[in-house]
């Protein structure tokens, strides 16, 4: 209980709050640069072809990505994921702006979507055997956008 306001310092959702990321004045994290931690451009070159290996086989998921070949798809996340982390900035160089919303607002975003897409990350995480604060980070963002993307409850 908050004694200045009589109001309770706890919160319903308090267990899904992200880590702080502490940043110096120039915008870099503290513990440095997490692109370069956890091995650069090869990491999540490896993440993302872990992640769609997955997604090519799932039933629900694979529909969303009209290419015959996920390989474009690869790519784009892979882009993406290195420059949101502190890595180039060749995502927005090829693409502008990420607006991810927009650009998944015609595919069915549901929780079954989201649980899916969730279940093939978690594992292509997993399987990079990253230190846990690393992975933990990482995967904190990972759920947030996640979330994000739903569009709809419906199933």
């Amino acid at each position: 209980m908050n004694d200045a306001t009589g109001k309770d310092d706890q919160f319903e959702d308090r267990e899904r709050v992200e880590t702080l990321r502490l940043v110096t004045n120039k915008g870099e994290d503290v513990e440095g640069n997490l692109y370069e931690l956890v091995g650069g451009k090869k990491f999540f070159e490896n993440l993302c072809i872990a992640f769609y290996a997955g997604v090519k086989d799932d039933e629900l998921l694979r529909p969303m990505y009209p290419e015959e070949d996920l390989g474009p798809a690869t790519l784009r996340l892979q882009l993406f994921l290195e420059q949101y982390w502190g890595g180039p900035k060749t995502y927005q160089e090829l693409r502008g702006h990420p607006q991810l919303r927009m650009r998944h607002s015609p595919f069915k975003i549901n929780p079954a979507a989201r649980a899916a897409w969730l279940k093939h990350m978690r594992k292509a995480l997993e399987d990079q055997k990253l230190p846990p604060l690393y992975e933990n980070q990482m995967w904190a963002y990972l759920d947030r956008a996640a979330t994000a993307m739903l569009n709809t409850m419906e199933d």
